[in-house]
Parts: structure tokens; sequence; C-alpha cells
């Protein structure tokens, strides 16, 4: 693994454009970046990530259909108890997953080890997806990169039959905060994968999700009733919403599904590894409050139950806090995790994302940021394999 300078495409802001990429620039910085990208060797890639992603998926699916039967489990991930049943009979009914991805920390020396899984609503897959590929293309034909260099991608052709598979002749709705532009891009580009399968399709606001009180059931601004949803929006923030007492009572089913709920909650570090206890691609993990989170010293990562983008996430070396990013979660509590620090390459420290649709490993994306906590305006590098 190796952090390549590079030159830049001098059109590649008009690219972004053309292919609707309009937040490649947030706040007047960049969050796309390819003054360098990362490079694997295949081997790297099938045995480092490729295979220890799809161990990790399967690990976190046997802890779902434990933890869904065991209250004691929902009662530590804070999950509110009017919803056990929504998500057991999600669970219990195999409702299907499109897609996740897992937050590696990977330096090519060693095993990949999982930081969290963004299980339920992982934003970033247009850019890894489709832009990083229109990347790898035009930096072979420009001469920018090597031209046996190739990419670990099969993102976009898997979301296709996914879709195929999960959701064959349906009608869906995909919904979200369609006032934040990358929301409302991933949710454009999930769109245009469902009509490439064959679906019809609404996009809408979540906000516009409305309620038809004689019949019962969640319907869109045109009164059409909404049978199969595509939501961008966490499983967190509908339990409180003021629909979320009616999840339970409509028939809609969900995509992501309600059983995601658990799997999206870093209170599965713990569970994991205790379930897992010493698995080469896990980091030691607890409770904050379980008098073993002791064992890991005075040397950890604290992060929250329900967070995003690196918020309230704290790293603590030697008991005194090395970087912290602020942000409104907490509440919930929190989990303590080993201090395993992010790769170093000339001052940036690169997550890898590994991308999972289906259930199956199908590509990777690069975060990284000068702070050794990636967050909201961390940047997207492309990579190669090389």
């Amino acid at each position: 693994m190796r952090r390549i300078v590079c030159p830049e495409r001098d059109d590649w802001r008009q690219t972004a454009e053309q292919y609707g990429f309009a937040f490649h620039t947030i706040d007047g910085e960049r969050y796309w970046d390819e003054r360098a990208y990362y490079a694997f060797t295949l081997d790297e890639i099938e045995r480092g990530i490729e295979t220890p992603t799809g161990e990790i998926d399967a690990m976190c699916l046997e802890l779902a259909g434990r933890v869904i039967g065991d209250e004691r489990h929902l009662q530590r991930l804070k999950i509110p108890d009017a919803f056990w049943s929504l998500i057991a009979e999600s669970w219990a009914r195999d409702d299907r997953s499109l897609y996740g991805r897992l937050d590696l920390k990977f330096d090519g020396k060693g095993p990949a080890k999982l930081l969290e899984y963004n299980a339920d609503t992982p934003t970033s897959v247009f850019e890894a997806a489709v832009f990083q590929w229109t990347w790898v293309e035009q930096a072979i034909d420009r001469q920018i990169i090597p031209s046996r260099a190739d990419q670990f991608n099969s993102i976009h052709e898997r979301l296709i039959e996914a879709w195929k598979q999960i959701a064959a002749g349906r009608h869906v709705h995909l919904a979200g905060t369609t006032g934040n532009d990358e929301d409302a891009g991933t949710l454009a580009y999930l769109e245009d994968t469902a009509r490439q399968a064959g679906l019809t399709t609404t996009l809408l606001d979540i906000e516009a999700i409305g309620w038809r009180d004689q019949a019962g059931g969640f319907v869109d601004i045109d009164g059409r009733d909404i049978a199969l949803a595509f939501k961008l929006y966490p499983w967190e923030w509908m339990f409180h919403d003021a629909f979320g007492a009616k999840l339970k009572d409509a028939t809609t089913r969900w995509i992501e599904p309600p059983w995601k709920a658990v799997l999206s909650n870093k209170g599965i570090l713990p569970l994991l590894w205790e379930m897992f206890p010493n698995h080469p691609h896990l980091l030691p993990a607890f409770f904050e409050d379980d008098p073993r989170a002791a064992e890991l010293g005075s040397s950890y990562v604290r992060k929250p139950l329900l967070s995003r983008e690196g918020a309230n996430v704290t790293l603590v070396s030697d008991g005194m806090p090395l970087d912290e990013q602020a942000g409104p979660y907490g509440a919930e509590g929190f989990v303590r995790q080993a201090l395993s620090p992010l790769p170093n390459f000339s001052g940036f420290y690169p997550v890898v994302g590994s991308w999972l649709v289906n259930h199956e490993p199908c590509g990777l994306s690069i975060r990284e940021d000068e702070s050794p906590i990636t967050g909201n305006g961390s940047r997207f590098l492309p990579h190669a394999i090389l």
C-alpha cells in the first residue's frame, strides 16, 4: 500500500459537473482530491481487504441473529423497546439489505482491523462506484498512472443486480434529506441504478412522506402508497420522528431493513469482541461502563453508540486526549475501542472503506485527513491496483 502523488486532470471539475458530482467541493474545500492516489497490490486487495470484509460481514450477521433474540443486548444498544418487534419481524422475514460499508484500518503490513460498520446509511457510494472509476480510466488514457493499473470496483454493476434481486418489477420510493447536496446526489445515483435494473421510482424528501389515517399506511406527496422504500435516513432518527410510532403498523418494506439498526450501532464493537475474542480483524472493545474496559489501559478510542462522520469521537493516549471531534452525540452512552492508530502517509491518515452490495465485497474507497479522526470534511482519494 502506497500513497502516490500525481498530477490531477485539468478538467476534473468540469467532468464532475457533467457526471452530476455537485458536492466535489464542500464549503470551499476539496472533498474529491486526485492530487494523489493510493496504490495496492492485487494480493493486498484480495487477501488483505476483500476476504476479511466477507469474514467480518458474516460475523456481523451471526451477531445480529443473536442480538435480535436477546432483550439484554437490545437494551445495551439503547434501541427503544417499542421497535424490538419491528426489528425481529424484519429479521425473521429475511428482509434484504442493499449495501453497506466497513471502515477498516489497513496499512498493507498487518491484518485489516474493523473500526466501524456503516450498515444503515453509508454515503460516498457515487464517488466510489462511478467517479473514481472514471478517474482510473482517464488517468490511464492520459498516462497519469501506469497502463497496467486496475481498480477494485464492481459496485455499480452489483447495485443494479441487487436491485433486480430485491425488488424485481416493483416500484421503489427513495427518500432522504434532499436539501443536502451529498444526500441528494447519493439518492439520485441510487435511483439511477434502480432504474437501470428495470424498476420504476419516485424520489422525495423524507419530510414529504405522509400517513393515510383511514386504511393506515405511508404515502407519498401524491397520495400513492409506499410499499417499498429506500431511505437515506438513519433508523435511530426514524424511531424518534413524529411518524416513528406508526412504523410497526405500516406494511412498508424498508431498505435498509429495520434489523440494520442493530449493525449500525457502535455497540456491536464490544459485542463482536465478546463473541469472537482475539479475532485478527477485530480490535478489543468494551462498553464504557463495563469494568473490563480497564483492560484497555489508558490508551483507547471513545465512540458514542450513535454517531456519524467522526462526531464526538475522542482518541486517548496515555490518559490524555490525542484528538477529538465535537458533535451532538453521546446521550445513549459510549464504547471504548483499543487505540490502533491509522497509518501515516506523509502526514495523511487514510481509512479504507470496504463496500458490500448484497453482502458481497465489491469495491473500496479511501478517505484521508491530516487528523487521525476521519470526519465530514475528510477528502476522498481514488485508488488503483498496480
